[in-house]
């Protein structure tokens, strides 16, 4: 995992969970955010691909989600546009 301000490795173990106030030891930034979190996606409705999850404005601020599930780093300009083409061309398939 990588922390959202900093950009410090946050080693974690296979399995191992973020607590809701748990903050990096080099910046103090909270980790448990939607911006370190596998389901956040900018292009997503909410900016989240879980469709689960409730609302979050403070998209850097610690949040109580269940849903939350460390990223293993951040998302890349190409990483977000391939699944949103991707997205769009399974809604306009022709079948």
């Amino acid at each position: 995992m990588q922390c959202h301000a900093c950009q410090s490795e946050i080693p974690l173990a296979t399995g191992e969970s973020v607590g809701f106030r748990d903050a990096c030891d080099r910046c103090r930034a909270d980790l448990h955010v939607c911006l370190c979190c596998a389901h956040h996606d900018p292009a997503s409705y909410n900016e989240c691909r879980e469709p689960g999850a409730d609302r979050v404005l403070d998209k850097d601020r610690a949040n109580r989600c269940e849903w939350f599930r460390p990223a293993s780093g951040p998302a890349t300009g190409d990483e977000i546009r391939r699944t949103v083409l991707a997205d769009l061309e399974s809604l306009f398939k022709k079948g």
